[in-house]
């Protein structure tokens, strides 16, 4: 079993640590229910884009410490010294809007494990997950409402594209609080599990996950994603020279021997 690393920030409200091809990146604020500071949204991105450049790194799970959330939303205790004036809000939206790009724009698999509160910002961060799996005590929710807050095009139409147009609208004009039950009902999130056994079940998922070929995973989730742009804005050249990429590699050969010989193929992401 590959020893697990953990990397250094400068925050201790984000922790980053990898465990064989898993990389974990954790919300490290439980004294605030997670809640998002802009040292966090910082150090997003700067975790983000160090799995991005580690070849070894298959898929990354994000997480919130402690037992009550996964990310409940900004931390409002910095509002007045962060958020205060319009230069100060523009240099918050900066380094945040940065850090959602980044994972937006990460091309390896990411998964949200998310138990306790994902509200607001928090759920926001979870939308930008390729797969949502919750324990059964999970709460979700937009509060823009009743905190007189707007949102942006992008963030609301990942909402729209994933629990269409009514439930996205039933969200964000109501406000109101939806349990693991009818999150997934709408398809707000892909499983619901015991809390009990929740990182088990992730665990397990994402162990799978990373055994399987990268250069498809990669490949079959850039395609998705650009199935969802605006059909003048895609990039087909793009998917057409991924799959070339995996025909030539030496995991599609790999994968050909392993199906032969009747034996679990071991894949190198080249």
């Amino acid at each position: 079993m590959a020893a697990t690393r953990k990397m250094k920030f400068p925050t201790e409200k984000m922790i980053a640590r990898k465990d064989g091809h898993v990389g974990w990146m954790i919300f490290n604020n439980p004294s605030r229910r997670n809640a998002l500071s802009l040292e966090m949204w910082a150090a997003i991105g700067e975790i983000m884009a160090k799995f991005q450049a580690d070849k070894e790194i298959r898929v990354v799970v994000m997480a919130g410490a402690g037992e009550k959330a996964f990310v409940s939303g900004a931390d409002i205790s910095e509002f007045e010294k962060h958020r205060s004036t319009a230069n100060a809000e523009e240099e918050y939206n900066r380094i945040s809007s940065s850090s959602q790009q980044a994972l937006k724009d990460f091309d390896k698999p990411l998964i949200a494990m998310i138990q306790g509160f994902c509200i607001g910002g928090g759920l926001a961060v979870a939308l930008t997950a390729d797969i949502r799996i919750a324990s059964e005590d999970s709460q979700f929710g937009i509060p823009a409402a009743r905190l007189g807050l707007g949102y942006g095009f992008d963030g609301l139409k990942v909402l729209s594209d994933l629990v269409g147009p009514s439930s996205a609208k039933d969200i964000l004009f109501s406000a109101r609080r939806l349990d693991a039950a009818e999150a997934i009902r709408i398809g707000l999130v892909n499983q619901v599990v015991p809390r009990e056994g929740l990182e088990k079940v992730v665990r397990t998922y994402v162990e799978k996950l990373s055994a399987n070929a990268p250069l498809t995973i990669q490949a079959a989730k850039a395609a998705v994603n650009e199935g969802l742009k605006d059909p003048a804005s895609r990039d087909l050249k793009n998917l057409e020279n991924n799959i070339r990429a995996i025909f030539d590699s030496d995991d599609y050969k790999e994968g050909r021997r392993a199906f032969m010989e009747k034996r679990e193929p071991v894949f190198r992401g080249h």
